[in-house]
């Protein structure tokens, strides 16, 4: 097989779809929280919510907890939350694989890599774990890691991309369902806090960036 032959299979390999462009758009407002706590008339479209679909566990009758309990201590807690994370993962990782079938990650990879590639050094393909970290930490560590497992991000790129989702993880769910109560009080429009908040993701990301290409340079001087 030539070059020529080579780099053809390649580029056709590489092709994005219009599909492909409709899964990632739908990824991005899945994952998001875009259709999270809509309004009372538009309420349906929580179906097609990442938090929403996890939903939560009911309680025990005759309690306020639910399989977990209340008052557990050492493994036997540590186990049975362990087991509530499951949920959100399974779903998380099953949507994904469906979703890159239809070529959501190549999609992702196109359109976000000029934008994350200047600011936190990764390529396009992880924007889909960043996106479902604002919902979901479970799932967005769980992209992650399969992106690592896979060798499509190396150690460097691991590293910031846990420095971004550790800053104010799962922040649209909590923002949304906690913060919420707080909403008639606000002085400013409630989503200044929000974009704030995604701001400074990108800033801790950066800010650990440029700390691995200076002070731990040498630790990254083989990828």
């Amino acid at each position: 097989m030539t070059d020529t032959t080579v780099n053809n299979t390649e580029q056709h390999a590489e092709k994005v779809g219009v599909g492909a462009y409709v899964a990632f758009a739908f990824a991005i407002c899945f994952f998001s929280g875009v259709f999270y706590k809509m309004p009372e008339a538009y309420k349906w479209l929580g179906a097609l919510d990442f938090t929403t679909l996890i939903g939560k566990f009911g309680t025990m009758a005759g309690t306020k907890a639910n399989f977990v309990g209340s008052g557990g201590l050492s493994a036997r807690a540590g186990f049975l939350f362990s087991l509530s994370l499951f949920p959100g993962v399974m779903l998380a990782m099953g949507l994904i694989e469906v979703l890159a079938h239809y070529g959501a990650l190549r999609a992702a990879q196109q359109l976000m890599t000029p934008i994350l590639k200047p600011v936190l050094g990764i390529p396009g393909i992880t924007s889909l774990a960043l996106v479902t970290d604002l919902q979901s930490t479970d799932g967005g560590a769980a992209l992650t890691r399969a992106l690592w497992d896979e060798g499509k991000i190396t150690r460097k790129n691991l590293i910031v991309i846990a420095a971004w989702q550790y800053a104010g993880a799962g922040c649209i769910a909590n923002y949304y369902s906690t913060v919420s109560a707080l909403f008639f009080a606000f002085l400013c429009p409630v989503w200044v806090p929000v974009i704030i908040i995604l701001s400074l993701k990108f800033v801790g990301g950066a800010f650990i960036r440029f700390i691995l290409s200076t002070l731990y340079r040498k630790d990254f001087a083989n990828e």
